[in-house]
Formats: C-alpha cells, sequence, structure tokens
C-alpha cells in the first residue's frame, strides 16, 4: 500500500500518517533533513523530537535527503515527512535559490524521477507527507514562486504511484 497524505500547515497530516502504520510491527521515519547543520533552523531539533514523542518507541528515524536509496534499501513500512522538506534541500544543494532555474532543474527533476522510480518499484508500505500548494494566493517572492511550482509537480508524480491520496483538513482526512 502507498498512501500520499497532502494538507495545509498544521492540518494534522503527520499525525493521520503515522496512525496509518500504528498496526505495522517496523517503520522508518525517514525525515529529509536539511543540506547543513548550519541551514537548519532552530527549531528543527524541536519538531523532530515533537514527532519522536508520539511515535511508537520501535519506529527508527532515519535524516537523508536521498529519498530514493532509502526507498530502495530498506525493509518494513516507510513513512517520509515532508516531500516539502525534501525538495527544498534539493533546491538548497543545487543553490536554487541564487540560481538560474534552467540550470538546476533538470538535475532537481532527474533526481525526482529516481525516487518516483523507486517508490513504483518496491514492495514495501510507503506513507508521504506533503504540503498541499496553490490554494491561495501566489506568493510575492521568486523563492516562493518556485517551491510552489515544484511541489505541485512533486506532489503530481508521486500521487501517480500511490494507491490513495488523502488531503487532511482540520484534523480530518477525505480519501480523494
Amino acid at each position: 500500500m502507498k498512501v500520499l497524505v497532502t494538507g495545509g500547515v498544521r492540518s494534522g497530516k503527520s499525525f493521520h500518517a503515522e496512525s496509518l502504520l500504528l498496526m505495522e510491527p517496523g517503520v522508518t521515519y525517514l525525515a529529509p533533513a536539511p543540506t547543513s547543520e548550519e541551514e537548519r533552523d532552530p527549531d528543527w531539533a524541536a519538531r523532530i523530537e515533537a514527532h519522536q514523542g508520539r511515535r511508537p518507541g520501535h519506529w527508527e528515524t532515519l535524516e537523508t535527503r536521498d529519498l530514493a536509496s532509502a526507498i530502495r534499501e530498506g525493509d518494513g513500512a516507510l513513512i517520509i515527512d515532508s516531500l516539502g522538506t525534501w525538495l527544498t534541500s534539493q533546491i538548497d544543494e543545487l543553490d536554487g535559490w541564487n540560481a538560474i532555474r534552467e540550470e538546476w532543474e533538470r538535475v532537481l527533476l532527474a533526481r525526482l524521477d529516481d525516487a518516483v522510480d523507486a517508490l513504483a518499484r518496491t514492495k514495501r508500505t510507503v506513507v508521504l507527507v506533503t504540503n498541499e500548494v496553490g490554494m491561495g494566493i501566489i506568493p510575492e517572492r521568486r523563492s516562493g514562486r518556485i517551491f510552489g511550482d515544484l511541489l505541485g509537480i512533486v506532489n503530481q508524480r508521486f500521487a501517480a504511484e500511490c494507491d490513495e491520496v488523502q488531503l487532511v483538513v482540520a484534523g480530518r482526512a477525505l480519501t480523494l
């Protein structure tokens, strides 16, 4: 089973995604880490700790930006939280916030293809968490427009390989 859980910020999507895996005997919680310690915002560790505190003790946490390898190489169920964090780390690594999009986007899309292919081929149970974009105003800044455009592509590509897509609003999940 492969499920994409999407929703707005603080909608309850992570909690819902975790609840889908509570009966699994082994779960790896993949947290796509920022590119470096310096780029982690001050709340990164607190967010990781809060998420870990509500998960069963036998769940393992893996911090990596290599989504494709993490999907291919593990066993047991996998939760990826979140695709938006993964995308941000990729754009950071490629200096995409400052460079011309055409200079780095091909590399990003190749990494996306690799991760989507890994998801398509895996027999593991995988739950992916992502932010829903495009339901509000158009961002004023270039970085916001780039992020929104690309996360929309990321979400669509992963959703195409999932058995279900669920939208979480105010803690309630709707299957799309």
